[in-house]
């Protein structure tokens, strides 16, 4: 009963996080899945994706499609955070910080999807 007492305080504290996660990341997807017409009785591909190279690159596609307006949201926040500083040490190293993880989370971002592509392309030659 602690277990589930748990895991109760813990959706209580993190439902919004959790309601963010599931809107940002499940309904794009839902959203934006074609209906491809399809024979009665067979099961239909939502995603017309018939490889797994092609699925990879339909996801890595759609996290920079995402990403990318999040890094610029989040690049503008860290230059609030240097200007809201005003000289105070401990803000300053709060805003180089938020700026950093940015920067890094951007570069997996686009490094992610630049190594598939070269992947892809490698694989494809053969």
């Amino acid at each position: 009963m602690k277990i589930f007492n748990e895991v109760v305080n813990f959706f209580k504290k993190n439902f919004y996080k959790l309601a963010l996660l599931v809107l940002v990341v499940f309904l794009p997807i839902i959203s934006l899945a074609a209906n491809p017409p399809c024979e009665e009785g067979k099961i239909c591909n939502p995603i017309n994706i018939s490889t797994l190279n092609g699925l990879i690159k339909t996801i890595l596609e759609g996290v920079v499609k995402i990403g990318i307006p999040i890094i610029a949201l989040a690049i503008i926040y860290s230059g609030f955070l240097f200007v809201s500083a005003r000289g105070n040490s401990e803000k300053i190293t709060k805003a180089k910080d938020a700026l950093l993880y940015t920067l890094i989370g951007a570069a997996v971002i686009l490094g992610s999807w630049a190594i598939a592509q070269l992947i892809s392309d490698t694989v494809l030659q053969l």
